[in-house]
């Protein structure tokens, strides 16, 4: 929208986190830390919230969860909580509830919430960018899926994260935010290779004392071997 030629500012934006049961996810991870995947996936969430939270264009963030343990501490961490089973493509139907209690004009994003590297001025700069399109998408460091959707308003969103090939995404009328491979905002972990480009980015503080504890001690040459190409 504008006015005289010039963009209206957007904002503050409203942020949606899908979160599933921890037990469930990252099974893929499993060997690289020992069984303990259920407590990365947790990590993984930790991280990514604080960094939403950390972000300061962000004024809410909307945590959808059937989890009491993860409710919990969004409410810890100063995130609202919406409650609706997060499985598979249940996923979609939690971005929707989470989206559908904000308001029809909100500005707002949907995240995945397995980014343990995300930085603040990296969502900072693509809430950004998205500011200036109907509605956004960044695609993942494979190119296969999406981390991220925004739109300007919440009336506009098509919640289709991670849920497919890029190309459903960018189907729907979507703007692709450009951002570089290693960037923690497209650095969902979903397997090793992906855990190790995480780990070199530089990974938030909860993802890191999880890793430090089961996995460098236990599986050092496990995740050494996923450096390599």
């Amino acid at each position: 929208m504008t006015r005289r030629g010039r963009r209206t500012e957007v904002g503050p934006w409203a942020v949606v986190l899908p979160v599933g049961s921890f037990a469930e996810a990252k099974t893929g991870l499993a060997g690289q830390v020992a069984g303990h995947h259920a407590e990365l996936a947790h990590a993984f969430y930790l991280d990514t919230l604080r960094a939403v939270r950390a972000t300061p264009a962000v004024g809410v963030v909307v945590v959808v969860t059937s989890d009491p343990l993860a409710a919990s501490q969004a409410r810890t961490l100063g995130a609202v909580t919406a409650t609706e089973r997060v499985s598979g493509r249940g996923a979609e139907c939690a971005a929707t509830r989470g989206v559908t209690s904000l308001a029809p004009d909100a500005p707002v994003a949907v995240l995945v919430a397995d980014l343990p590297a995300l930085r603040p001025d990296e969502l900072h700069q693509a809430l950004t960018v998205a500011s200036q399109h109907r509605r956004s998408f960044v695609a993942d460091s494979g190119g296969k899926g999406a981390t991220a959707l925004i739109a300007r308003r919440a009336s506009y969103l098509w919640p289709a994260l991670g849920s497919g090939p890029r190309g459903r995404v960018a189907l729907g009328g979507a703007h692709e935010i450009g951002l570089p491979p290693d960037a923690g905002l497209r650095l969902a972990v979903d397997t090793p290779r992906d855990l190790a480009a995480a780990r070199e980015r530089g990974l938030g503080l909860y993802s890191a004392a999880v890793l430090s504890l089961w996995a460098m001690p236990l599986r050092p040459r496990a995740l050494g071997a996923a450096l390599v190409p």
